[in-house]
């Protein structure tokens, strides 16, 4: 045999360098494909959203069971309740696909890129909605399962369909749907509801306005491409921010109405949040009434935080389970 002659026979000897490229890049093609497959479905859930509807319903859960931390039954409410979020995001995509497209801050989205067909997408969105009513009334009860559906069904048929592209008060009473998070995870410790949850409730409900318009401010211009009639659309930045205000003051008062059932810790950290909340919404209205340059991405990250503290501030009051306001009288 000459030195440096490759042997040649069936499998042996140094593999083809064209052949293993091509291989690898036929590899590299189908991986590519079923990864951005996969984040396109995750994407039709948004993420970021459920995430904050889930933090909301951990406090309520263990308001129910003060003093106590039942971990199995949470995890399977919140996976539960995952699936139901994912659900109306995934059917709620599917039905404003046309207007996605319009606008800059929701072009990315699967839909309006064509990532998903819409009719898979649809197909995903109810399956998901499907699996989380079995699973809610298997881990939990059917009250629970029940009220997981009735929030699809009224975020993607009432709000989706009907008053998002109609009228502005789209946003107030759409923003029920994002409430039931709450009631969802009461149901599942107690098998009823109470004042309790329904005061939870109205923090959220207050709550959604000024977080979403403060998001409109921002994007006034896309929503308006689209059609959507949101309140910074169709009013003037006074009138928007002077409701921004009243809808803050109603959430501020709407958490302090849930302090009997809590302990000092809640009493506290909500009179500090809100306190905190109430002087950057009434920061950026002095600003448009003064004509100085606003900043209302700043309110909307604010809501997110006050939310946030207050659900973190209640979740430990009520696992520490101390004496409440309403025994210390």
């Amino acid at each position: 045999m000459r030195t440096g002659h490759r042997p040649s026979g069936h499998g042996f000897g140094s593999p083809d360098p064209a052949s293993d490229s091509a291989s690898a890049r036929h590899a590299g093609t189908v991986w590519g494909r079923i990864s951005s497959t996969v984040l396109a479905y995750i994407a039709l859930t948004k993420p970021r959203v459920i995430e904050l509807l889930l933090v909301a319903t951990i406090p309520a859960m263990l308001l129910a069971d003060r003093g106590h931390i039942d971990l199995v039954l949470i995890l399977s409410t919140l996976f539960g309740g995952w699936m139901g979020a994912a659900s109306a995001n995934a059917l709620n995509c599917v039905v404003d696909a046309d207007i996605d497209k319009v606008m800059k801050r929701t072009a990315l989205r699967p839909l309006a890129r064509q990532a998903v067909p819409t009719s898979h997408a649809f197909v995903f969105g109810i399956t998901l909605g499907i699996a989380s009513f079995v699973w809610l009334w298997w881990a939990a009860n059917l009250l629970a399962g029940f009220l997981v559906v009735l929030t699809i069904a009224f975020y993607v048929l009432v709000y989706t369909m009907v008053l998002k592209r109609r009228t502005w008060q789209n946003v107030i009473w759409g923003g029920a749907a994002g409430c039931m998070p709450v009631m969802v995870g009461w149901a599942a410790v107690t098998g009823s509801l109470s004042w309790e949850p329904l005061v939870l409730f109205l923090i959220i409900f207050f709550w959604t306005p000024p977080h979403t318009w403060a998001l409109g401010m921002r994007y006034k211009e896309d929503y308006k491409a689209a059609g959507v009639p949101m309140l910074p659309v169709i009013a003037s930045e006074e009138h928007v921010t002077k409701q921004i205000v009243i809808y803050t003051w109603a959430t501020v008062v709407a958490s302090l109405a849930l302090v009997p059932a809590a302990g000092w810790i809640y009493a506290v950290v909500t009179l500090l949040a809100g306190a905190w909340f109430l002087f950057v919404a009434h920061q950026l209205y002095n600003s448009v009434r003064g004509g100085t340059p606003i900043k209302p991405l700043k309110l909307f990250l604010q809501s997110n935080n006050y939310l946030a503290i207050v659900c973190c501030g209640l979740a430990v009051d009520s696992v520490l389970g101390w004496q409440t306001v309403a025994q210390l009288f």
